[in-house]
């Protein structure tokens, strides 16, 4: 009976079990839950207030759509090259699908309905087109794997090139605009949420098990296979979406836009970002079309800087600017009054923990009850976010 119920399986799910409960709960829980949610509905308000104001105007709307926009495929694809280790350069085929499924149903059907319904079946249509090529593709590793969604995407475009439907050459134009920067900022927040809880599930969980090693998330259970087919699917998903939003933003669609160098755009984000950092892929993203917006005037060496700006992360910091990890309370360590921070005296000598940082500071770097006045070691990890000594130096 235990050879019927104890296979690798059953003992792949018993791990992810253990991994689940052993998660933080409690307080730190609350407030890595409401971190997330705290900081985009923050991010909104502050937003609301300039465009309310003036400061925003017509073109900065614009770019804020870009940088939305940016974020749904920047989250997506790095889902499936950063959470999951697929080197994927087709996402742009995934966006132009979305793009033309959405501007053909909003110009028979110019209503909100049309739009949801083209978002829908652009989003539909690129999952499925994900999950047929993912099946044979993902076998393949490495520059195998980027060889054939790269040509996955070309064969998308030259279809759209010799299609009636899509206007050949001449693309779409005319597309009427049914959403705004506030529908637009929904989307990319949803992505980001919606990403973020699939990678602390079960699902997720094993996706970043077969990134890590293959061999072993398949030893333990984990259908490796399937798991990199979800991920490639929920991708295309997404980047459906990403491209239905362009087309109903920017009036006018080609097939040219969706090329090569558009997937080469948002792997950009991506590896500017962090591979493996949802976090990094948003700043990147808000960064990334700044830059872009005061390079307008030199149109034409866009891609060069682009190119640069790839040459310096990968000499200087080749795991970008997150490398993998996220935004956490403790990082705003340095937004604290001066005087609750844990601050260091000298080299070698033992430091004070302040009786009243506990009231202040992360659960997880709180005092732990020691009578006021009594000198403590502080952990490591917060005297490298507070503390103005060097991380090569001792440690406490």
């Amino acid at each position: 009976m235990a050879g019927l119920t104890g296979g690798p399986g059953r003992q792949g799910e018993s791990l992810m079990s253990a991994q689940l409960e052993a998660r933080p709960r409690g307080p730190v829980a609350l407030l890595r839950t409401a971190l997330l949610p705290g900081v985009l509905v923050a991010t909104y308000l502050v937003v609301f207030f300039l465009v309310s104001i003036g400061v925003i105007g017509d073109y900065q709307q614009t770019i804020l759509a870009t940088i939305c926009i940016n974020i749904v495929l920047a989250t997506s694809l790095n889902l499936v090259t950063g959470f999951t280790g697929q080197f994927s350069l087709g996402h742009a085929g995934f966006m132009a699908i979305g793009a033309y499924a959405t501007g053909l149903m909003t110009m028979r059907y110019p209503s909100i309905w049309g739009l949801v319904g083209g978002l829908l079946v652009g989003a539909a249509l690129a999952s499925v087109v994900g999950f047929l090529i993912g099946i044979p593709t993902l076998r393949l590793r490495g520059d195998y794997l980027a060889i054939a969604t790269l040509g996955m995407a070309e064969i998308i475009r030259v279809l759209l090139l010799n299609f009636d439907f899509s206007n050949g050459a001449a693309g779409l134009n005319g597309i009427p605009r049914l959403i705004n920067w506030h529908i637009l900022f929904i989307f990319a927040a949803c992505s980001i949420v919606l990403i973020a809880n699939f990678l602390r599930s079960v699902h997720g969980r094993n996706t970043i098990a077969v990134r890590e090693d293959e061999i072993a998330a398949s030893s333990i259970g984990v259908n490796a296979l399937w798991a990199k087919t979800l991920a490639f699917v929920i991708g295309a998903f997404f980047g459906g979406i990403a491209g239905g939003l362009y087309a109903s933003y920017f009036y006018f669609i080609k097939p040219d836009m969706f090329g090569f160098l558009k997937s080469i755009d948002i792997l950009i984000i991506v590896v500017l970002g962090g591979l493996g950092s949802l976090s990094g892929s948003v700043i990147s993203a808000i960064l990334l079309a700044l830059i872009s917006m005061k390079l307008q005037e030199y149109a034409e060496l866009r891609m060069v800087f682009y190119g640069l700006i790839l040459v310096l992360i990968m000499l200087f910091r080749p795991q970008g600017l997150f490398g993998d990890g996220e935004l956490k309370p403790a990082m705003f360590g340095y937004l604290l009054p001066w005087r609750y921070r844990y601050v260091g005296r000298s080299k070698g000598t033992t430091r004070r923990w302040p009786a009243k940082l506990d009231r202040v500071a992360p659960w997880h770097y709180q005092y732990t009850g020691k009578p006021s006045g009594i000198t403590k070691e502080p952990p490591a990890a917060f005297d490298r976010l507070t503390s103005p000594r060097k991380r090569g130096g001792p440690k406490p």
